[in-house]
């Protein structure tokens, strides 16, 4: 069974900043974190489909397995539950996720293309671009695979025609990952408005993740 545990209130602060950030509104988006249950169960806890972050609360939380197992009773989690399924399995340094449709990466998603080294911030999701996610209808495993696909070797991306994700060691890492994904779409955008922006090499890109990566130690 799911125990009282200090996680749940970090969930809950986390879920309400979507909204007081305006990073996902109202029902929008979702996240989780990694979690076993007393019995050893592996799997995460995630935000519940179809409720106001405004109105959740702790009983509101669910808890799914890592084969996708969860109380039919209670309330549904999010109906994109497979693609967080999917990032835990795969990715052993992801302890939580967020999914966002913020403003600016929903519209750059819409153009289904991939940020390049505009600026040298782009390697803050750990890679040299930004990939953008195949469209695929919301919730389904094709999706989730899109997903991993963009995801390989970052830990952020943007989702075709649909928004942005974000993962780290923390909600709070992953949170402030989601933000600074949608400022660097922000900027893309305007750069893009003024011409064609000129880009960093992959020489330069990889000085910088050499910084990013020892200035996080």
């Amino acid at each position: 069974q799911i125990e009282n545990h200090k996680m749940f209130p970090e969930i809950i602060k986390v879920a309400k900043k979507l909204n007081i950030t305006n990073l996902s509104p109202l029902r929008s988006g979702n996240l989780s974190i990694r979690y076993n249950l007393k019995n050893k169960t592996e799997g995460f806890l995630i935000t519940p489909s179809g409720k106001k972050y405004d109105d959740i609360s702790i009983k509101d939380i669910v808890f799914v397995s890592l084969k996708g197992e969860y109380d039919k009773k209670g309330l549904e989690p999010s109906s994109e539950w497979r693609f967080h399924q999917d990032i835990y399995i795969n990715q052993n340094n992801c302890n939580a996720i967020v999914h966002a449709h913020s403003i600016n990466a929903v519209a750059l998603s819409s153009h289904r293309i991939n940020i390049p080294a505009f600026n040298y911030m782009v390697a803050v999701a750990g890679g040299f671009d930004i990939k953008c996610a195949e469209y695929e209808t919301f919730g389904t495993r094709k999706l989730s695979k899109n997903i991993l696909k963009a995801l390989k070797g970052r830990r952020a991306c943007l989702i075709a025609n649909h928004g942005q994700i974000a993962y780290g060691a923390s909600l709070d890492e992953a949170f402030e990952l989601a933000e600074e994904l949608e400022n660097i779409c922000k900027k893309y955008i305007i750069a893009r408005q003024l011409g064609k922006p000129k880009i960093l090499s992959l020489r330069q890109m990889e000085k910088v993740l050499i910084k990013f990566k020892n200035y996080k130690k």
